[in-house]
């Protein structure tokens, strides 16, 4: 099994920009990979539309309805790891073809909901689907493509949550003021539906595996004719042991994941929040407020593939750069929020939210490369699961909840004030990560170099 580290001190190795499949069929599997991703999160925050609507016939409060929205982040965050795990093992092609199953048929059952009992089990089982999707889609997206484009293509698909939320949000709210709450959820189900029956169409296990795994696993074991795939070759229990505690093995990498998902919890309470802040501050009906939260979603998506973009493009020389990007959104996102939530409505106020918006998500894509470049290729499913978790657990699922909360004791208002705080934690976290990075992925290199096989130790020191 390999162990790739693609951005090194050391020099780039010409592995590092090698296609493993056709190009066509890379960006195939990527296009339809992105497809279910904003099915996952289509289902996921077409909720927020309806907050209103749900607020007035079922009399919730904003506690109940952050939680609503937390219970699928908080899902997400606690299955993601252990489902993502067993992906590794037995296929993540079938696996994200269940997952995408489960969560659009939930999503349908949250349309016939009787009350808020029903729609938390709905949303329970929502999280459940989706719960292994995210980290094993980008695995399964970075396979297929060169190495040297991981920031890119992990902020780009990162970004796939932040495009569905305006998709979400704004056809929900669209499809709520015209027909009703239940006939949004009812066409996010089905759309889930029509996606993973493409997916499962065109991507196959066995298309992915022969320039990929299997080719990476016939120049590590000599190269035979009939090589299973990486994770099925001999003892893959005990190889997935003793990979494992290289998803925690560096200070720099729990440095990346405690930030990455600190800083979404910023992110997950503006989408969560703004198409009700626009409804209560600004006297929006359902469609506009949730049409004007939906050009902030697109924008915090925008922020994740323009963080990835400018973290590969600036760190090519200098890998450590990347931090400093996560850095710079934390602390820009944290400014021009802060001053936004206390300038008085109006056009002054969109513009620095709008700018904040697009830092918040920044550190997504740097985040996602630093996790892949210090843990090794074979686990990446479970590599990124975990960073889900931080993300679910750290951002995602308390973001909306605890601003629902605040929003209960003082006013939403209030609560979005206090919120963009807690890009200082991510800030330090970055920071930390940044001081161990250079060091701790010179380590985790020469580990590499040391366990490999001889042919593999030639290359690498080649």
């Amino acid at each position: 099994m390999a162990f790739h580290t693609t951005e090194q001190s050391l020099p780039e190795t010409a592995s590092a920009s090698v296609w493993p499949v056709s190009r066509r069929y890379a960006w195939v599997v990527f296009a339809l990979s992105f497809g279910l991703l904003l099915s996952d999160y289509m289902s996921r925050q077409v909720l927020n539309a309806v907050f209103p609507l749900l607020k007035a016939e079922w009399s919730l409060s904003d506690a109940e309805l952050g939680s609503l929205s937390g219970v699928v982040a908080l899902t997400v965050g606690v299955l993601a790891f252990p489902l993502s795990l067993l992906a590794d093992r037995w296929g993540r092609v079938r696996s994200l073809l269940i997952a995408a199953t489960v969560w659009s048929l939930a999503t349908l059952g949250c349309a016939v909901s009787a009350g808020y009992g029903e729609m938390m089990l709905g949303r329970l089982f929502v999280g459940i689907g989706e719960a292994a999707y995210g980290s094993v889609g980008v695995a399964v997206v970075l396979s297929v493509f060169p190495a040297v484009l991981r920031a890119t293509l992990s902020g780009a698909f990162i970004a796939g949550g932040a495009f569905g939320s305006v998709l979400g949000v704004s056809i929900g709210g669209a499809v709520a003021d015209a027909f009703g709450w239940r006939w949004a959820f009812g066409v996010m189900g089905v759309f889930g539906l029509v996606l993973a029956a493409c997916y499962g169409a065109v991507v196959t296990e066995k298309r992915l595996r022969p320039r990929a795994e299997t080719a990476e696993d016939m120049v590590t074991d000599g190269g035979t004719d009939d090589v299973p795939k990486a994770n099925d070759v001999a003892g893959p229990q005990s190889q997935l042991r003793a990979l494992l505690p290289r998803l925690f093995s560096s200070v720099s990498v729990i440095g990346a994941y405690v930030g990455s998902g600190l800083q979404l919890f910023i992110a997950g309470a503006l989408i969560a929040w703004l198409p009700s802040y626009f409804d209560r501050y600004y006297h929006l009906p359902t469609a506009q407020a949730g049409a004007a939260a939906g050009v902030f979603a697109l924008i915090i998506g925008l922020g994740m593939i323009g963080g990835g973009i400018v973290s590969d493009r600036i760190s090519r020389a200098r890998p450590v750069r990347k931090w400093s990007v996560a850095i710079a959104c934390s602390l820009g996102s944290l400014v021009l929020l802060a001053t936004a939530f206390h300038l008085p409505a109006g056009s002054l106020q969109i513009m620095a939210l709008a700018a904040g918006a697009l830092l918040s998500s920044g550190t997504a894509g740097p985040a996602a490369a630093m996790v892949a470049n210090l843990t090794p290729a074979a686990i990446a499913a479970t590599a990124f699961a975990t960073l889900t978790l931080a993300n679910s657990l750290l951002g995602l699922a308390p973001g909306p909840a605890i601003t629902g909360i605040l929003a209960d004791r003082t006013s939403l208002l209030d609560a979005l004030q206090v919120i963009p705080l807690v890009a200082l934690a991510a800030t330090v976290a970055f920071v930390i990560g940044r001081h161990h990075y250079e060091r701790d992925l010179r380590r985790i290199t020469e580990q590499f170099v040391l366990a490999a096989p001889e042919p593999a130790q030639k290359e690498a020191s080649s």
